[in-house]
């Protein structure tokens, strides 16, 4: 589903030339859960963003599917990261004004479709992270274990094939953050998603069938 050859990532900043990944080459198949670890610094978060299209390496190729994002035009990746990838990020990124109805379909409107095709699929993911009776209730009316399952079901309505996950429950208290990770885990195993989490939590990282760590930039045990 995933691959990186030989992935290079450096920041100039200022007269410093930082190297935040130094040569990953990694693959990642269909159905698995694979959970990164490293230390802060370590270029776990910079790994994810590369797989995920949201930024370019300094050298090295990222394979989504067997397509090589450097090959493709902006517009090609914009709609394989709205299409194929799904996102959950550690501060949920909902819109305060929208209801959690309204935040999930927000890709399908994103990516030009029409609401009410995806109003079955809307009811079985809500039944999925378990908001079936908050759906009218805006972010500031939730808990972070709630929106972050609200998180989660709008990385899920475009039927992505990998889900991308950073540092998701990095916000949470234990009991709720292993809420969110056997919700993940659920839907690794029920629907067949590939899942890829950043975490520096060894409790979180376990949750995964393989655990890949980074350290300087490098794997540093697999």
């Amino acid at each position: 589903m995933i691959e990186t050859f030989q992935l290079y990532k450096t920041y100039q900043l200022g007269a410093v030339r930082v190297e935040v990944l130094k040569g990953i080459d990694l693959t990642i198949q269909e159905g698995e859960f694979v959970s990164i670890m490293g230390p802060s610094g370590s270029g776990k978060s910079t790994l994810l963003y590369l797989m995920g299209g949201l930024d370019q390496p300094s050298s090295g190729r990222v394979k989504v599917k067997g397509k090589e994002l450097s090959a493709m035009k902006d517009r090609e990746v914009s709609i394989l990261r709205r299409r194929t990838l799904g996102f959950v990020f550690q501060f949920y990124n909902l819109i305060p004004n929208l209801n959690v109805e309204e935040n999930i379909m927000l890709p399908v409107l994103l990516d030009g479709k029409q609401p009410k095709a995806y109003r079955h699929r809307l009811e079985a993911i809500l039944e999925t992270v378990g908001l079936a009776g908050r759906r009218r209730h805006t972010p500031r009316e939730l808990s972070g274990g709630e929106q972050q399952r609200v998180a989660i079901a709008r990385a899920l309505i475009n039927e992505p094939d990998i889900i991308l996950a950073d540092e998701p429950i990095g916000n949470l208290d234990t009991k709720t953050g292993m809420g969110i990770m056997e919700l993940l885990q659920r839907i690794n195993r029920e629907q067949g998603k590939t899942i890829v989490q950043v975490t520096h939590s060894r409790e979180a990282a376990t949750y995964g069938q393989r655990i890949i760590n980074l350290r300087d930039g490098k794997v540093w045990e697999e």
